[in-house]
């Protein structure tokens, strides 16, 4: 870490966002902070300029999106039927399987310089993932992680609960770094039409279900509301000055 080290995160809530305008700009954003740091090799440390930091927020319409490491017979769905119920489909560059998006579902986007807070993806990929759990524990929900399963899920705790099918997902996580920047990220479940989850096979995991926070908690739960406490949980672990 460096004198020019930046830990300002402009927070974006970009609301309800086409998956495809989504992608192109946390591709775009990607660009211009990569464009600054190989500009910044040929300065003199003194005058090497900061790099920049974005925590984006939106929800997509209904969308399945496939990670480089999927396999696409986990989408259980044709175009026609695809096309039935509203949705699209894309091959993406992130990790991980087949996940989808939708209304009522919080994902956010970090694209951060690693460089400006430390260079280790699998430290990074906890931290998103405590900042989800810390953010249901402020609803009551109980939830964790399971052992080699990226995200975050309820009734994580014990070996019983995940073979007998109670352990179910709550988060899905997927990113893709070039140059130590981020882009992808995870999605919640809010309010999620969980319907949309049995046309795939959700993250390649046939044998667990997936849940929502409207489906633990027995009522609907304002999506602004948790995005402020991701926000805030997300500022704190990484020790962001968040600027809106």
């Amino acid at each position: 870490m460096n004198s020019h080290c930046n830990k300002q995160v402009q927070i974006q809530d970009l609301g309800l966002l086409d998956y495809q305008t989504g992608w192109d700009y946390q591709e775009r954003l990607l660009a211009e902070i990569v464009a600054a740091k190989i500009a910044n090799r040929s300065q003199p440390a003194d005058q090497q300029s900061r790099t920049s930091n974005y925590l984006v927020f939106c929800q997509h319409p209904h969308v399945y999106t496939l990670g480089k490491s999927g396999k696409e017979d986990h989408l259980l769905a044709n175009d026609a039927f695809l096309e039935s119920i509203g949705a699209t489909y894309y091959k993406i560059n992130r990790g991980g399987d087949i996940t989808y998006h939708g209304p009522g579902q919080l994902v956010g986007y970090p694209i951060l310089d690693l460089d400006n807070f430390f260079t280790d993806i699998h430290r990074y990929m906890r931290l998103l993932e405590e900042a989800i759990i810390r953010t249901l524990a402020d609803y009551g929900l109980d939830a964790g992680r399971i052992d080699g399963l990226t995200g975050v899920w309820l009734g994580y705790e014990s070996d019983e609960n995940r073979r007998n099918g109670t352990a179910r997902k709550i988060c899905a996580m997927g990113v893709k770094a070039s140059r130590w920047v981020t882009m992808h990220g995870f999605a919640l479940n809010v309010n999620t039409d969980l319907r949309y989850f049995s046309h795939i096979v959700p993250c390649g995991i046939a044998d667990k279900a997936v849940t929502s926070m409207q489906a633990e908690l027995g009522r609907e739960v304002p999506v602004s509301d948790v995005m402020e406490r991701v926000s805030q949980h997300l500022a704190d672990l990484f020790e962001m000055e968040l600027i809106r």
